[in-house]
């Protein structure tokens, strides 16, 4: 498996750039490039909520309030979830979530213990025993922690959030709980074309990830920009001809 803009396969930030053909997908008429650019975080994040088997009513809480957990908490709504928690150490990039898909978001305590801040989520949110499903796009130790101790008995927990090659793991709350603990790595077969279904139905809406265009010779100040956590989506436009 080879992914552009990982070295040694560079070439994304050219002006052309070939790639097999059963690899593409065709965007309808009404996706704009711009949404098109968003295509392959979306496709991240359906995999994602695919891997924890969403479903029609259920309780889902998502990690991290960057593109890929705004992302989730969107199609997490488009599957039917009727209660989805974002969460966050940025209070800027909550309020983002909040008008964004989440119908609530919650503010992790750096101080409080993993179980304290499941707790006062569970309290504040309504869950009751727990949350259906966790989703943890984020990395961070502290929020697998809290994703785990926040399910309900028998839940799903599903780690996306690439941190540390190692880390300590509730593996006891884990265990007396049942969850069903799952992976996800990146996307596979069918979850580019839902994401331009979701995209081309208006069921998700990516532009509004969209914190600016820049032009092709700023590059180098948009990866700036992302390292500083700034904004949502930057996107870069194309070489001039």
């Amino acid at each position: 498996m080879a992914f552009a803009a990982t070295p040694p396969y560079d070439g994304t930030l050219a002006k052309y750039y070939s790639l097999p053909e059963d690899f593409c997908y065709k965007l309808p008429s009404n996706v704009t490039m711009e949404e098109g650019a968003l295509v392959e975080p979306l496709s991240v994040a359906v995999h994602l909520v695919r891997q924890g088997k969403v479903q029609p009513g259920h309780s889902v809480v998502v990690f991290g309030a960057g593109p890929v957990g705004l992302l989730c908490s969107a199609v997490a709504r488009a599957f039917g979830a009727t209660h989805i928690t974002v969460v966050d150490v940025q209070a800027q990039r909550l309020e983002f979530a909040r008008n964004y898909s989440a119908t609530s978001v919650f503010l992790l305590d750096k101080c409080a213990s993993a179980a304290e801040d499941a707790s006062r989520m569970r309290q504040a949110n309504e869950f009751g025993t727990g949350a259906d499903v966790v989703i943890e796009a984020s990395g961070a130790e502290a929020a697998v922690h809290t994703g785990i101790h926040v399910l309900k008995p028998g839940g799903t927990f599903v780690q996306g959030g690439m941190g540390r090659e190692e880390i300590n793991f509730p593996i006891t709350a884990a265990c007396t709980k049942e969850l069903n603990v799952r992976g996800s790595f990146r996307y596979a077969a069918g979850d580019y074309k839902l994401a331009i279904e979701l995209i081309s139905t208006g069921k998700v809406k990516v532009k509004d990830l969209i914190t600016k265009i820049v032009p092709f010779e700023d590059a180098e100040g948009a990866f700036e920009d992302v390292k500083a956590g700034n904004g949502i989506k930057t996107l870069i436009a194309g070489v001039r001809s």
